[in-house]
């Protein structure tokens, strides 16, 4: 089998693979734009999850659309942008005070005092549209300017302004409901936690993985946090059918408790969808990686979730995150500016079951001609207590004199003047 790379210093290599270099590997580092290859896939396709997380799905044709968000109006409105929020809210107040206005101004159309100002009107002061208007604003904002207000002669309009004040606080009590709903929105929360922008391909413990980032920017820790990660594929058939297909990945760790940053590590082994996908086919593959983490926040008790996707131009070959945790004296220190560097390592480019294979067909150790016994036969030939011997360490005498009376010392010393040591 040949193939050829083409590198950024434009020179190519070709490697061949025979039956004398089975049991040899070939490592390499490979950046993104290190192999060039032609594909016949003609536009590329969007994102089923973009980067910050929504879907890139656009709904048409729903039955009763308007019907559904009008029957579940609280979460509608929680959805909305901020602006038509207040927009909807404003006109909610300024609609309620025309209507009661409107109301305030028949009655006294109704009763008379439009036309003749005497001493027992439905409501004191009211001879105008204008006059209703404030009126039923200051009855609905409890204001109360003292120049205008009800009096005893009028039933209805007794009635009117109760019906007011009862609405008033529906109203009241819907806007505050839904403004903190909002600014308590589990959207709001999963900003703060973000994923790195690639993921990477390399070795752990002899094993091709892939593997993302997820930190958490905030200082307050997360409660039951849960990772998962799915590959989804998108298959066109010739009838026009589409299919939407969903593999899920085995995650080495999936519960996680973010107080720093983790890596997540998924084993590209015989039952992962990437396991015959070598570094030429990914290049030139078609799905998209969509990661989760989901999580319990433990200021508020609420349920988040944050999302994003990897496309095969955003999976790094051959690289690995650098560390961005420091020991300190007294902490550990995060430095996020390096949540996203990654460093180039040596990874073979072949799929994790040729590889898988091609360690099997490598010779043991235990079976190489280094170390069998005839290979070394001059130390096989001593005696074994003399192989002992050579494995003890040195012994050193010291000489120990004692010159008491300051005379010379005999060359030779008594028995007892000599001490042994092993070092």
């Amino acid at each position: 089998m040949e193939f050829t790379e083409k590198t950024g210093t434009n020179w190519a290599v070709r490697k061949r693979w025979t039956n004398s270099t089975l049991n040899m590997l070939q490592y390499t580092s490979v950046s993104p734009d290190d192999i060039h290859l032609k594909t016949d896939h003609g536009k590329k396709t969007g994102r089923y999850v973009r980067k910050e997380g929504s879907c890139n799905v656009v709904f048409r044709h729903v039955p009763a659309e308007w019907l559904l968000f009008v029957t579940d109006i609280f979460t509608t409105l929680v959805e909305i942008r901020w602006r038509v929020m207040f927009l909807i809210f404003a006109l909610s107040y300024i609609l309620s005070w025309l209507f009661f206005g409107i109301v305030f101004w028949v009655i006294a159309l109704a009763h008379g005092d439009v036309k003749d100002h005497g001493d027992e009107p439905c409501v004191y002061e009211v001879y105008s549209f204008t006059a209703a208007f404030l009126f039923s604003l200051e009855t609905q904002t409890t204001i109360g300017y003292g120049f205008r207000g009800m009096s005893e002669n009028c039933m209805i309009a007794i009635v009117a302004v109760t019906v007011q004040d009862v609405v008033s606080c529906f109203i009241d009590t819907f806007v505050i409901g839904i403004v903190v709903a909002k600014m308590a929105s589990a959207r709001k929360r999963a900003q703060t936690i973000g994923f790195s922008n690639s993921a990477v391909i390399n070795l752990r413990d002899g094993h091709l993985c892939v593997s993302w980032r997820v930190g958490d920017f905030r200082r307050h820790h997360l409660v039951e946090g849960t990772a998962r990660a799915q590959i989804v594929r998108s298959t066109v058939h010739a009838t026009g059918k589409m299919d939407v297909i969903y593999e899920d990945l085995v995650i080495q760790q999936r519960e996680i408790a973010l107080v720093t940053p983790t890596t997540i590590c998924h084993r590209i082994d015989s039952d992962s969808p990437l396991y015959q996908m070598s570094l030429v086919d990914l290049r030139s593959a078609a799905f998209e990686l969509v990661v989760s983490f989901t999580y319990t926040d433990d200021t508020t008790g609420i349920l988040h979730q944050t999302r994003t996707s990897y496309t095969p131009d955003e999976i790094l070959w051959g690289q690995l995150f650098q560390e961005m945790i420091r020991v300190g004296r007294r902490s550990y220190r995060v430095d996020y500016s390096l949540f996203n560097q990654t460093a180039k390592v040596l990874v073979p480019v072949v799929s994790a079951e040729e590889y898988d294979r091609k360690k099997q067909l490598r010779p043991s150790p235990r079976n190489s001609p280094r170390h069998s016994p005839g290979s070394s036969p001059r130390l096989s030939s001593r005696p074994q207590h003399q192989c002992e011997n050579l494995l003890k360490p040195p012994t050193v005498t010291v000489e120990l004199v004692y010159d008491r009376e300051n005379k010379p010392v005999d060359a030779v010393a008594p028995p007892d003047k000599f001490t042994t040591r092993e070092l």
